[in-house]
C-alpha cells in the first residue's frame, strides 16, 4: 500500500521497451498511463511515432494518446497544466499512475516544472518562421549555437520550434533562455519515483534498427505519403518523416532514406540518453528486468516522502 499519492516516470530512449514496461506496471498496480512523447499525441502520426497498437492500449488506459491533431498547437506548458490535471483525477480513484516518455523536458515539465519566461516579440517569431522556410533549419542553428551555445547543447537540435524559440527569445529580449533556466524545482502533490531503461549500445542500436524495419514493414512510406500536404507543420519535421518527405522529393533514393532514418534515429536517442543522464533521481535497468523494477517502486512506496 503507498504511503502517498505516487507518480512512476518511466524514461529512457526510443526503441528500448517503455511502452511494455508502462503497460506491466499498470496492470500490476490497476492504474493508468499519461505519455509524455511529443509525438505521440497526434492522432494523423501513428506508424513512426511508434504508439501503442490496439492490443497494447485495450491492456491499460492511456491518456495523452491521439489527443491533438497536428493543426493544433500544443506546447510543452500545455502539457505541464493538462497533465497536472489528468493526474489529479487518477488520484481521486488510484494511489499511483504512470507517466512513460523519451520527451525529457515534457517529463520534466510535469515532475519539475517549467521556468515563466518573459513574452517575446511575435514579429520576430514571423520573421524567422520566414528564414526557416526560406533557408532550412541550419540558418537558425548557426544563429542560436552563436547566441546561446548553452540552451543550443541542452535540446532537440532537430526540432525547428524549439530551435527557433530560443533564437527569438535572444532577439527579442537580448538575453539568453539559458539564462533564465534557474531548474528550481517546483513542490508537486505528490512523490516520484524514475525508472529508466537502457541497455548497451550495441543492443539499443540493434533494436532501433529492427523497429525501423518494422515500420517500413507496417506502412510507414504510405503514412508520409498521406502526410504530404502537411509537411510543413512542425510536427511532421521530425525523424521517420522528413528522411521519407526527401525521397518523395527526388532528393535521395528509397534505400538512403531508410539509411538515414536509423542514423537519426540511433542520434536521437543518444541526445535522449544525454538528457536523462543528467538526473540522478533515475533508478537504472535493462530491459525485461520487470520483477527487479516492481520489488524498487515497492521498497520505495513504503518509505516517507523525502
Amino acid at each position: 500500500m503507498a504511503l502517498y499519492k505516487t507518480l512512476i516516470v518511466i524514461a529512457g530512449p526510443t526503441g528500448i521497451g517503455k511502452t511494455a514496461l508502462a503497460i506491466t506496471l499498470a496492470r500490476h498496480y490497476a492504474t493508468e498511463i499519461l505519455s509524455a512523447d511529443s509525438r505521440q499525441f497526434f492522432k494523423e502520426m501513428s506508424i513512426g511515432t511508434a504508439k501503442p497498437d490496439a492490443t497494447e492500449l485495450a491492456a491499460a488506459k492511456h491518456h495523452f494518446i491521439d489527443s491533438h491533431s497536428i493543426h493544433d498547437f500544443f506546447s510543452t506548458g500545455d502539457f505541464e497544466i493538462s497533465a497536472l490535471q489528468t493526474l489529479e483525477e487518477v488520484f481521486k480513484v488510484n494511489d499511483l499512475a504512470i507517466m512513460v516518455g523519451g520527451s525529457g523536458l515534457y517529463l520534466d515539465a510535469v515532475t519539475k516544472g517549467l521556468d515563466v519566461l518573459p513574452e517575446t516579440d511575435m514579429k520576430i517569431r514571423e520573421e524567422l518562421n520566414t528564414l526557416f522556410r526560406q533557408q532550412g533549419l541550419d540558418s537558425i542553428r548557426e544563429q542560436l549555437s552563436a547566441a546561446d551555445p548553452e540552451y543550443y547543447a541542452k535540446i532537440d537540435q532537430s526540432n525547428p520550434q524549439r530551435m527557433i524559440r530560443g533564437l527569438e527569445f535572444f532577439l527579442s529580449t537580448g538575453s539568453k533562455v539559458s539564462s533564465y533556466l534557474t531548474n528550481s524545482k517546483k513542490e508537486r502533490p505528490f512523490q516520484i519515483i524514475k525508472i529508466g531503461l537502457n541497455t548497451e549500445r550495441a543492443n539499443l542500436y540493434a533494436r532501433i534498427n529492427k523497429r525501423v524495419d518494422l515500420m517500413i514493414a507496417q506502412g510507414l512510406l504510405d503514412e508520409v505519403i498521406g502526410l504530404t500536404d502537411y509537411r510543413e507543420l512542425n510536427a511532421l519535421k521530425t525523424v521517420g518523416y522528413a528522411e521519407f518527405f526527401r525521397y518523395l522529393d527526388g532528393a535521395i533514393t528509397l534505400e538512403d532514406a531508410i539509411v538515414q532514418i536509423k542514423q537519426n534515429t540511433r542520434r536521437f536517442a543518444k541526445r535522449q540518453l544525454t538528457w536523462f543522464r543528467r538526473d540522478s533521481e533515475i533508478n537504472w535497468f535493462e530491459p525485461g528486468n520487470d520483477n527487479a523494477v516492481i520489488s524498487l517502486i515497492n521498497e520505495q512506496l513504503t518509505k516517507p516522502a523525502q
